[in-house]
């Protein structure tokens, strides 16, 4: 015969306390004096048990589901998807949450469609989680605001959801500072023709940097589409400016960089330095030499989605206050072959 599983009043006789206190600690109740000490001995109790709580009985008590509902904009098919999801999955496990995805369609205005998000409060998800493939502002529906939810790459045009956003201008000036750093002094920047805020905000944080090292003057900047094509033709015309090296928008830009490079006789990183911008798998590692590019913060992203998410449903975040400010996470720069001295420097 199976044996019972364990319930909370083995788990509460085991470790000398009460039924009450047992729960307060497994569910991480807020705004209870319960010592480290007792919580100690209640989850050690707990996994010798292998007690595991009754979340039907749970949910029908606190009218809880302990499900949140992850609505992505075309990004799972893209590939940021994969990182955003699985920050905001190991997330949710540590907190016992389950989480649920649905993919909507891309936007074409600032309006969030009402259905998907009804479709997750039809299955009385906990709060919402909504990710955007442009970090830009949108307007969010009603019904996203009748429950706790928190925004991935976009701001809430009405400042009443909290967000959270990649810093597109740091992450481009830490690169752009690298460069100078290993001696470089016409640094141009294939940029993308696309008008999207991760363009301004990385142009922003390139002509920051080069006035900051005072190369202003000689900033070289050439547009075009945010692809290998864009980035094969904004650098012909780079290096035929007197580049040393080509920050790229990008990194599909920069696939088109190496093929400009390698049409006007330069070797990489030799005689022309190449830096990217998203380290978007599977292309960093793919070009040779290996890409230098910037990290997009996405498992980051995800992850802080959930643990506020779950501080909002709780009663514990302040709302207004994090709706005002969105976060706003580093990009961090993945260094790889690329990138050298410029050759007079050698």
């Amino acid at each position: 015969m199976t044996a019972k599983p364990a319930g909370i009043r083995d788990v509460a006789a085991l470790a000398g306390v009460s039924p009450t206190t047992v729960s307060h600690v497994l569910n991480e109740t807020p705004h209870t004096r319960v010592s480290e000490e007792t919580a100690d001995r209640v989850r050690s109790a707990a996994a010798e048990l292998d007690y595991r709580p009754n979340r039907l009985a749970r949910g029908l008590r606190t009218q809880a589901s302990d499900m949140v509902g992850l609505l992505t904009e075309e990004i799972a098919a893209t590939p940021h998807a994969g990182r955003i999801i699985l920050g905001a999955q190991e997330e949710a496990t540590r907190r016992n949450l389950t989480l649920a995805i649905i993919n909507s369609e891309l936007r074409q205005d600032p309006a969030i469609s009402a259905d998907p998000v009804q479709a997750f409060l039809d299955r009385h998800v906990d709060g919402v989680i909504y990710a955007t493939v442009y970090h830009d502002e949108i307007i969010a529906p009603e019904n996203l605001k009748s429950r706790p939810a928190v925004l991935i790459g976009a701001r809430d045009a009405d400042g009443l959801i909290p967000a959270v956003l990649p810093d597109e201008t740091a992450g481009a000036a830490s690169v752009v500072g690298m460069l100078v750093a290993r001696g470089h002094r016409h640094i141009g920047f294939a940029a993308s023709a696309e008008d999207v805020p991760a363009t301004r905000g990385r142009l922003v944080g390139y002509e920051a940097a080069m006035a900051d090292a005072r190369l202003d003057d000689s900033a070289l900047i050439e547009y075009g589409a945010p692809d290998a094509r864009g980035g094969y033709e904004a650098t012909l015309r780079l290096i035929d400016a007197g580049a040393t090296a080509v920050f790229c928008y990008n990194d599909r830009m920069a696939i088109g960089a190496y093929r400009a490079a390698a049409e006007r006789g330069r070797a990489i990183p030799e005689d022309l330095s190449v830096v990217g911008f998203d380290d978007q798998a599977p292309i960093p590692d793919s070009l040779y030499p290996a890409l230098t590019t910037v990290t997009l913060p996405h498992y980051e992203m995800g992850a802080w989605a959930v643990e506020t998410l779950a501080a909002l449903i709780d009663g514990q975040g302040q709302h207004s206050l994090i709706a005002a400010h969105p976060t706003v996470l580093p990009c961090t720069v993945a260094e790889r072959d690329s990138v050298a001295p410029p050759p007079a420097t050698r």
